[in-house]
């Protein structure tokens, strides 16, 4: 469980673990702490800086609001990166990640696991909210729910 790695002595952007949290505007009231905030606008520009930083981490764990797909759109001009548009998805974020983490080819990402948090930070924060250990930022007022 998410919240047991958390709180243990691994660290976050060390070679242990890294959360991805790819909400937008809605990540300004709370986060998982320690994590890193990609917001999906700006998840295809911003994917391969992130895969190169992280090549040294072994756990990747995406999440975002509800960690639902949604948003799914085709283009028959498209390539395969951009045959899903990302919007507020840790899904979708998860498997473009990992699709483009894949071609390199290198063997710092062969032992890398990617996850997607099951039912985002919606539900994390509803059990999690009032431990600082678990989450930052914490903003009731600043959440829309």
């Amino acid at each position: 469980e998410l919240a047991s790695i958390v709180k243990s002595d691994k660290k976050p952007w060390q070679g242990n673990y890294l959360v991805v949290d790819v909400r937008d505007s809605d990540w300004r009231g709370g986060n998982i702490k320690g994590s890193h905030n990609l917001p999906s606008l700006k998840f295809q520009s911003g994917v391969d800086k992130l895969i190169s930083r992280t090549k040294d981490v072994p756990m990747v764990i995406f999440h975002c609001k509800y960690s639902q797909e949604r948003y799914i759109f085709f283009s028959e001009s498209a390539s395969i990166f951009d045959l899903i548009d990302i919007c507020d998805s840790g899904p979708v974020a998860a498997a473009r990640y990992d699709a483009k983490r894949s071609l390199q080819e290198a063997e710092e990402y062969k032992n890398q696991q990617v996850y997607v948090l099951q039912e985002g930070f919606n539900m994390f924060a509803a059990k999690f909210k009032n431990d600082p250990l678990l989450v930052e930022n914490w903003d009731e007022n600043a959440v829309i729910w």
